[in-house]
């Protein structure tokens, strides 16, 4: 005879839902309010319609050839940023001690820039960038580089990629070592008996193994690098330009400095489903591969 199912668990679960409700879906419903409607002053609101996600989809219009070119800044610099972390991450990794005290010093080493707040790291690098005072700068300046994160967007670009792999690449060391030290010994001691190279072991043996803990790193680096905000308003303010003015950056100022809510309401309502829709499109194919590979 089955057991009778007990649901008493829900009522520990109520107050988190209640919170959850609270904290997300209020706000959500109070931006997507402002998103179909326009404000005529001293609060007075009318009905939008669409118009302002018809805008904002419109690179003819202004807020759209913004939301646009933020939107290419944000692919460009999430995909470079993903193409440096992960196989950075997985290479640093696999230099890692595998046994002896040295392990948990290494890996405390390693995760200490992942402690450090983002604008504190914002700051950190704003002065560190600085041609005059800064090491990274003028050691740049010195050398006879070319560099001036203020004024060069190329310059600018870059510290910013640096800042982000700098800070988030043990991210990515700590997931690919803890994968690696998941895989059991038996495989190294088959591999060493048919002779196998170092090569041969990663590509047949510790890749594959990797292959789902890469899938959440990969899933938050990206979700985390399309949502940057603190490193680039700290250290560069989106410029020099709009060269690293990203979604965020955009949003932020169309919302506080224009104070143009309706526009600022519909950009984040896209912003958001973009971001959930690329995460899921991602979720889903590499969920997909993984149980091919299994089959």
């Amino acid at each position: 005879m089955d057991k009778p199912l007990n649901n008493r668990a829900w009522l520990l679960v109520a107050p988190v839902l209640l919170f959850v409700l609270f904290s997300a879906l209020l706000p959500m419903m109070t931006v997507v309010n402002y998103s179909v409607q326009d404000q005529m002053g001293e609060n007075h609101f009318f009905w939008n319609g669409d118009a302002w996600f018809r805008d904002l989809l419109n690179p003819a219009t202004e807020v759209g050839a913004r939301f646009a070119g933020a939107l290419v800044r944000n692919l460009a610099f999430s995909v470079t940023a993903l193409l440096i972390e992960v196989p950075l991450g997985i290479a640093v990794a696999l230099c890692l001690p595998r046994k002896g005290w040295t392990v948990g010093a290494t890996l405390v080493v390693i995760a200490l820039p992942m402690l450090i707040p983002w604008n504190v790291v914002g700051t950190i690098w704003q002065i560190f960038a600085r041609q005059d005072i800064g090491l990274f700068g003028a050691a740049l300046t010195g050398l006879g580089l070319h560099y001036n994160d203020t004024q060069d967007p190329v310059s600018a670009w870059c510290t910013i990629v640096i800042i982000d792999v700098w800070h988030w690449t043990p991210l990515v060391v700590l997931l690919s070592y803890a994968g690696l030290r998941a895989i059991p010994d038996a495989f190294y001691q088959a591999a060493r008996i048919d002779g196998a190279g170092r090569w041969a072991v990663f590509i047949n043996i510790e890749l594959p193994k990797l292959h789902k803990v890469l899938v959440i790193a990969i899933l938050l680096r990206f979700m985390q690098t399309f949502m940057i905000y603190t490193e680039p308003f700290v250290v560069t303010g989106g410029g020099p330009g709009n060269a690293t003015t990203f979604l965020s950056i955009d949003l932020v100022k169309i919302a506080l400095g224009q104070v143009d809510l309706g526009n600022a309401a519909s950009m984040s309502l896209i912003y958001n489903l973009i971001t959930i829709t690329l995460s899921w499109i991602f979720f889903t194919i590499m969920t997909q591969l993984d149980r091919r590979r299994e089959e």
